[in-house]
């Protein structure tokens, strides 16, 4: 994998566990922001209001930077961190894990919890499409529409994404392209300005 790519998943995978008793039932989700991620506790805690443990974790970002875990509840480290540890060992991000578990009457220890909680989130990531998502940047161009062909020649050739366009006396136009390559776009382009 290239240092401008990262792993996330793309579908809705779904994992359950059972143990004395007690069931888990696991759902791994593709998020984006710490707004998806409390959109969907806030449908879990709904779905599930008669559950004893609604655990979690995610993971965030490009740079692997923005994360939490979540016990509710649970003994200190014996969910949250199990259900991080599985998201981390696949490399992924942009991704939630919940865990919802029913509690069955026996307690399992926290060995037996940190088992639990670490097999039904490995099921749920095993049961997502895994992709590979190239870390993108926005590059900002100002031109005069003279220049036009210029820049769409330079656009065909390296072909980024073109997220916004105005075109008038002045030219605005805004490109995504992969992190790589965001330099060299910004210098084909700088360097049209002075020819």
């Amino acid at each position: 994998m290239g240092i401008d790519e990262f792993k996330t998943i793309s579908n809705i995978g779904e994992g359950t566990y059972s143990e004395k008793r007690s069931k888990f039932l696991a759902f791994a989700h593709h998020v984006e922001t710490e707004n998806d991620v409390k959109d969907l506790l806030n449908l879990y805690h709904k779905k599930y209001y008669d559950a004893r443990h609604i655990c979690y974790a995610y993971v965030l970002g490009s740079d692997y930077l923005t994360y939490r875990a979540n016990d509710d509840g649970e003994p200190s480290s014996t969910a949250g961190k199990p259900i991080l540890g599985q998201i981390n060992s696949n490399n992924l991000t942009d991704i939630l894990v919940v865990v919802v578990r029913y509690y069955g009457g026996v307690n399992l220890g926290t060995s037996g919890l940190i088992v639990a909680y670490r097999t039904v989130a490995a099921t749920a990531i095993a049961n997502s499409a895994i992709e590979i998502k190239q870390v993108e940047e926005v590059v900002t161009y100002n031109f005069s529409y003279v220049m036009m062909n210029e820049v769409m020649k330079i656009i065909k050739s390296i072909k980024p994404r073109i997220v916004k366009q105005q075109f008038d006396n002045t030219c605005e136009i805004q490109l995504s392209i992969r992190k790589s390559k965001a330099q060299e776009l910004r210098d084909r382009l700088q360097k049209l300005s002075f020819e």
